[in-house]
């Protein structure tokens, strides 16, 4: 049951300018606080579900067919779990209210099949009714056509080639396994040993997918992804010269290639068995492995198969897999969260997360390096991921950390480390890409592999708005060399209307909501022209009912930007960036308070079904489970405080 006593309707169905009083704010805040302190696990931390499609349990049941470890029961709870999330249409999609995705679909039914789920079923025939009608399986992307190629079910030779020599190029080649975004490179070797070995672990008869080629498999359309580019047309030429390569009966570094690919893989993976803290680099690395001659009681297979644990829900709904983890992301979050909300540094649930904060900094090396020679000191998303730390939860956390009361020496340390680990990985262009510098070669998304998500890492807005804003909070004012490339690079990339691109949330609404508050804490003057325009675009989006909200669709269709069902997650984004530009006491500002007090439940939280977390736009969609909760309670805080300061200024002058 929603609050809302405050709903007062007017002309068509507008609220009337009734002001939210101090009792409505204290009273939301703290349920909310509440809520959020009752869901600490008892070591410090913060941890919601991250949700994304149904792709990333049907692989896990692939990869247990592959390796000969899957069961009914297992089977029939997957298979329980993918058909709760079956639209009525008869397809699967990537994100809530999102349209049918053709491979996921594809992926779905064919798990559907290997759990011994009856083709009859009518929700099966719905399903591969679609799945035709947009083309069949032909028409699945890339990764969808290897996990086939995997069960017997696609032919490897109409795969993209990949070579495992790959590994061998050094770092100052031009093109080398570190062009690639981090979590392309930890994909592209395991999956380049399986192109050249071509392994099949055929699925039963009754789980063959004929049905799902339009004109039989013998007519089928093989050929590979064509991009009309110029490099498009080159590394579709390079793929034909790399078959040409496989087809020679000697091949001097093959072997080479394998063993030092074999090498790799085994050295990133992690205390708790995931490689990059991830699904795709994790299942494929399991599988290359396996192929090569780790059996399964090893001591590398036996502890990647152990992690998934950590990674799996079981529910009513059946067995899912998330794709990744994020407990020190909702940790930093959920921290400054609470401290917007008036909790004191010393608050003990605050000291107890600052420990857990502070002992998940990374001391020790990782790929990055091979761009980056500053030392080590910053943090990961997930529990376990040292090779991998990223810029994002470094800037969040340092800032969570430094309105927590902890040990001076400690804290400063830990800070410094972190700070000087944050310039180094400062792009040439000013802004801070995720995981590494400058990973910016634009050129090898043309290459056929890629025709899913993303192979790089460039700068984006958002985090470099974040590391902007930590700056700001660390006292670095404009004048600071690499604070003012950061502004260049930001207002560079603003769009003409006003708003900043969101990369790793949606969209429009997240990327200015990044922007604003940094400017706010470098002391940038919210008289700008450029800062005026970004607050009139998001003033343009505000709903009818006060709130904000952005479909996911915006990543590709312009009229959809900052257009969409009002969230709890997007309205709160919206109104840290009026707060911070100095709107709070404007009346869209007191309309998305009021929509956030009255959306939200009686225990506390708010309900939000929509995905607006990203991880590639459109193509890989996340909804973070704790997202609809400390953004909210951010932007009641931040709101509550200028409302005390004005009284407070305007008795001081009274």
């Amino acid at each position: 049951m929603k609050r809302n006593a405050l709903r007062v309707t007017g002309k068509g169905g507008a609220r009337d300018a009734s002001p939210v009083t101090r009792h409505d704010i204290d009273g939301a805040i703290q349920r909310a606080v509440d809520w959020l302190l009752a869901r600490q696990y008892p070591e410090g931390y913060w941890w919601g579900e991250l949700e994304s499609n149904v792709t990333i349990t049907a692989e896990h049941l692939f990869l247990l067919h592959i390796l000969g470890l899957s069961t009914q029961e297992l089977s029939e709870k997957i298979a329980r779990y993918i058909l709760s999330e079956q639209r009525p249409e008869g397809f699967w999609a990537n994100w809530y209210g999102g349209p049918g995705e053709l491979s996921t679909t594809v992926e779905a039914y064919v798990a559907l099949k290997l759990a011994g789920v009856d083709p009859e079923d009518p929700r099966m025939r719905k399903a591969r009714e679609w799945i035709l009608a947009q083309g069949g399986v032909e028409r699945t992307r890339v990764f969808t056509k290897i996990w086939l190629a995997l069960m017997g079910e696609w032919p490897w030779e109409a795969t993209p080639m990949l070579p495992p020599e790959l590994v061998l190029i050094p770092d100052w080649f031009p093109v080398n396994l570190y062009s690639f975004a981090s979590w392309a490179r930890g994909t592209i070797l395991p999956l380049a040993i399986l192109r050249v070995e071509k392994p099949v672990f055929p699925i039963p008869e009754r789980a063959r997918i004929d049905e799902l080629f339009p004109r039989g498999r013998e007519k089928a359309d093989l050929s590979l992804p064509r991009k009309r580019s110029a490099w498009g047309r080159f590394f579709y030429a390079v793929d034909k010269a790399l078959r040409a390569y496989e087809r020679m009966h000697i091949k001097p570094l093959r072997r080479r290639a394998l063993k030092a690919a074999e090498e790799w893989i085994v050295a990133r993976q992690e205390a708790d068995g995931c490689w990059g803290g991830i699904q795709p680099p994790w299942v494929y690395s399991l599988i290359a492995l396996y192929v090569l001659g780790h059996p399964l009681e090893s001591p590398v297979m036996a502890k990647g198969l152990a992690g998934f644990s950590r990674y799996a829900i079981e529910d009513e709904r059946g067995f899912r897999l998330q794709s990744c983890i994020s407990p020190v992301w909702d940790t930093g979050l959920a921290a400054i969260a609470l401290q917007d909300a008036g909790l004191p540094p010393g608050h003990p649930a605050l000291v107890k997360a600052g420990k857990w904060l502070l002992s998940e900094q990374i001391f020790v090396g990782g790929d990055w390096q091979v761009k980056c020679k500053a030392r080590p000191g910053g943090w990961a998303f997930e529990l376990d991921n040292d090779w991998y730390p990223d810029t994002d939860d470094t800037a969040v956390v340092m800032m969570a950390l430094l309105g927590t009361e902890l040990p001076e020496r400690a804290k400063e340390f830990v800070i410094s480390r972190g700070l000087e680990w944050l310039l180094g990985m400062q792009s040439r262009n000013g802004g801070w890409g995720a995981f590494d510098r400058d990973n910016t070669k634009v050129f090898l998304r043309e290459i056929p592999f890629a025709d899913f998500g993303e192979l790089l890492d460039p700068p984006s807005v958002d985090v470099t708005a974040h590391i902007v804003e930590c700056l700001g909070r660390l006292g670095y004012r404009r004048g600071f060399k690499p604070l003012d490339r950061a502004l260049k690079y930001l207002f560079r990339e603003q769009e003409e209307d006003g708003s900043w691109f969101g990369r790793w949330g949606v969209n429009h609404i997240y990327g200015t909501g990044a922007v604003l508050p940094a400017l706010e804490a470098i002391d940038f003057p919210m008289d700008d022209p450029r800062v005026r325009q970004a607050v009139d675009w998001l003033l343009s989006r505000q709903n009818e009912d006060g709130g904000w909200g952005e479909d996911v669709m915006s990543y590709h269709r312009e009229e959809l930007r900052g257009r969409g069902p009002s969230t709890a997650s997007q309205t709160a984004w919206a109104l840290l960036a009026l707060i911070a530009a100095g709107e709070a006491f404007s009346e869209p500002a007191r309309r998305g308070v009021q929509y956030l007090i009255e959306t939200q439940n009686e225990d506390g939280t708010w309900d939000e079904p929509y995905f607006t977390g990203t991880g590639f736009p459109t193509d890989f969609m996340i909804r973070y489970h704790l997202y609809r909760h400390y953004f909210p309670l951010m932007a009641l805080g931040r709101y509550r405080k200028e409302v005390a300061r004005h009284a407070s200024r305007v008795t001081r002058h009274g």
